[in-house]
């Protein structure tokens, strides 16, 4: 699989988790992302207590950008309690009928004929493998959605699918700060087997968290925003996009400056010994 995006435009904090977009600003967030070479966007259908897609639909359908000119991407899986579902506790559900469901609510909702990658939004433990594969055989059948991944999936569970189904993507959990996937076994899969590997929060807690972890690793960035000429979350994405797994970051930002700016990213090649100095500084020792 081939993202035409490599900083792909996180939107679960388009609608009610967040900004509130109104239709024309979303038509013309999806423009500006468009115009500046981010052309795929990531959704859920639970974002905004499964309302998120259908502004961003709408937003779209206003902007009259053609639909080969952008890559949707989105999830299905997650039964959330209250809101707009009747449910009694959180649960996941991966029924051929409900994954099937879930697809073309989504593609209703999104104002298209077909999703280009389409995630299982987490993994159950009643997951069985070949109702999942069922439903993934017939959509694609149908032309409904052209890749199928899954996300947040650790090895074994991608192994479990991917035995009955192709798997195109895992996205993942992975930053400076949370990169247990470089020892955990999931990296290697993703490389070893050719699965896209996208990424949510990829700049971890370094702006969120102020602890020992947090200040180590901006003590470098300091230094390093000198002698690359830029600035601390560009050297974050960096470091993500230099491993050879070539993972695609999902930023969630909505400001435009920020937007431009995580670009930047791509034109930065970190030395080695520089990506291995913030590596130590977040794992808080030399490394094994």
């Amino acid at each position: 699989m081939k993202i035409q995006s490599k900083i792909i435009i996180g939107c679960m904090s388009w609608g009610n988790w967040g900004k509130q977009f109104s239709t024309k600003e979303q038509a013309e967030m999806i423009q500006f992302c468009l115009e500046n070479g981010n052309s795929a966007f990531d959704h859920a259908d639970i974002y905004g207590d499964y309302t998120t897609e259908a502004g961003f639909g709408k937003g779209f359908l206003e902007s009259r950008i053609q639909r080969e000119n952008i890559q949707l991407i989105s999830k299905c899986g997650i039964q959330l309690v209250g809101g707009t579902r009747n449910n009694a506790v959180k649960q996941y559900q991966y029924d051929k009928k409900y994954i099937i469901e879930s697809a073309n609510q989504s593609l209703k909702n999104l104002k298209t004929d077909y999703l280009d990658t389409f995630l299982l939004h987490r993994p159950s433990p009643l997951m069985q493998p070949n109702e999942i594969a069922e439903a993934v055989s017939e959509l694609k059948e149908s032309g409904k959605i052209i890749n199928f991944g899954v996300s947040n999936f650790t090895p074994s569970q991608v192994d479990l699918i991917a035995d009955k189904v192709p798997i195109c993507v895992n996205q993942i959990q992975f930053s400076l700060t949370e990169n247990t996937a470089m020892s955990n076994g999931s990296l290697d899969q993703l490389l070893q087997k050719n699965i896209q590997p996208m990424c949510w929060s990829p700049l971890g807690s370094v702006f969120r968290e102020e602890n020992e972890q947090t200040s180590r690793i901006k003590v470098v960035l300091k230094t390093l925003t000198v002698k690359y000429n830029t600035t601390e979350d560009v050297l974050l994405l960096a470091w993500i996009l230099k491993h050879p797994s070539k993972i695609a970051p999902v930023i969630g930002t909505t400001n435009r400056e920020r937007i431009l700016n995580a670009n930047k990213a791509l034109e930065i090649d970190l030395e080695n010994q520089d990506w291995f100095l913030l590596l130590e500084a977040s794992i808080g020792k030399e490394v094994n």
